[in-house]
């Protein structure tokens, strides 16, 4: 390395000495650190994405189970133009009801790095009302990104899970999805993607779950490994790392990153509350102050009855209709105990599951803790 050259590029022997030492490094570190995790599994490398696809297409062959073209009139005209390109013309006052036609998008997408040639798996969704795909064919259909080129071309046979059966006095029977299906390998890749990633003398790594400590704690793993100043933390999230300009170094040298054993960083005290389920997530971290808890429910049981008003045979009234309504209230005995300082998640749910709570019970309980100001974590409710 002259004075005059600015780029840090390491000979390949040295690359694969680094190498062989990072994964001893790497050995010790995962045999005395019981939390490691690789760095494939915590980050990824920024720019080395997938690219969506979409088009628009026709499936056809389907067995009386595609668009009903009287209230999808964009499956006719899509049928007319892809006719007139091969040299036959509908006569315009003619209304062809087609019943194994489905009007289709069709979805993918593009690996970082695809080339060519390759092949890709595709998504078929029926975009009218056709009721099944089961036995449709997809013809060719070009893929568009979303700067409008032609990313790739799809076409194949549609496979479907789901399927529908319908008897002559109306009943009928769905399994899963039967108007969606999809084609394996269903695409041929006409474009690559252009891509920066040998374009700049360094790499950056973005963590999946942001954390200041984490990000910390990489850096310290890779100065360690390739030398001091190699990489540098930007913020919670990015760690921007020196690597070489030779594409094929620049492969290995990412490889050894990703291998690399990390401790990450403790996540924050969460609870989770899903309103909808009535599910509840607790994270590890989670602290209780000391808090006295009563737990009880209360129900009302109103019954409607209806008794006839017989009038005095010589009075002058009529049959009529009387209503009874009956009111019960009963209150289910209610359930103390007591949080002491710095409870865990083992005894919360100990203590909760003690006195027979229900998961709304739990998220009134940990609502109630957060407004007392006894629960130390986040309370997100989705």
């Amino acid at each position: 390395m002259t004075k005059t050259d600015r780029t840090w590029e390491p000979s390949y022997t040295a690359l694969i000495r680094a190498y062989l030492a990072l994964t001893l490094i790497a050995l010790l570190v995962a045999c005395g650190t019981a939390h490691a995790e690789r760095v494939r599994d915590l980050a990824s490398v920024a720019g080395v994405r997938g690219n969506q696809l979409v088009g628009y297409g026709l499936v056809v062959g389907l067995d009386g189970t595609g668009d009903q073209t009287t209230q999808t009139p964009f499956t006719v005209l899509s049928i007319e133009n892809m006719l007139e390109k091969f040299g036959v013309r509908i006569p315009a006052n003619t209304n062809p009801q087609l019943k194994n036609v489905a009007a289709v998008t069709v979805h993918a997408t593009l690996p970082p790095f695809a080339q060519p040639g390759q092949t890709i798996d595709i998504t078929v969704s029926s975009i009218g009302n056709a009721t099944s795909l089961r036995g449709g064919s997809l013809i060719m259909t070009p893929l568009h990104g979303a700067d409008g080129q032609v990313y790739a071309m799809a076409q194949g046979s549609v496979l479907v899970n789901g399927f529908a059966a319908q008897g002559a006095d109306g009943s009928s029977i769905t399994v899963n999805i039967p108007s969606s299906g999809s084609i394996p390998n269903g695409a041929t890749v006409e474009r690559s993607v252009p891509t920066d990633f040998d374009a700049q003398p360094f790499v950056t790594l973005n963590l999946d779950t942001p954390s200041f400590t984490t990000a910390t704690r990489l850096t310290q793993v890779i100065n360690k490994t390739f030398g001091t100043g190699t990489a540098e933390a930007l913020d919670s999230v990015s760690i921007r790392v020196r690597a070489p300009m030779n594409p094929g170094q620049r492969t290995a040298y990412v490889a050894a990153l990703q291998n690399l054993s990390v401790a990450p960083g403790t996540p924050p005290a969460r609870v989770i509350i899903n309103s909808r389920t009535g599910t509840v997530v607790i994270s590890a971290q989670v602290k209780v102050m000391p808090a006295a808890v009563s737990s009880g429910s209360l129900s009302v049981t109103i019954t409607e009855n209806y008794g006839v008003s017989q009038p005095n045979p010589f009075a002058a009234g009529s049959t009529t209709v009387v209503p009874h309504s009956s009111i019960e209230v009963r209150q289910q005995k209610a359930h103390m105990f007591k949080f002491p300082a710095g409870v865990n998640l083992d005894q919360i749910v100990r203590a909760v599951n003690s006195v027979g709570a229900t998961p709304s019970d739990l998220v009134a309980i940990l609502e109630a803790l957060r407004q007392a100001g006894a629960l130390h974590a986040q309370l997100i409710v989705i």
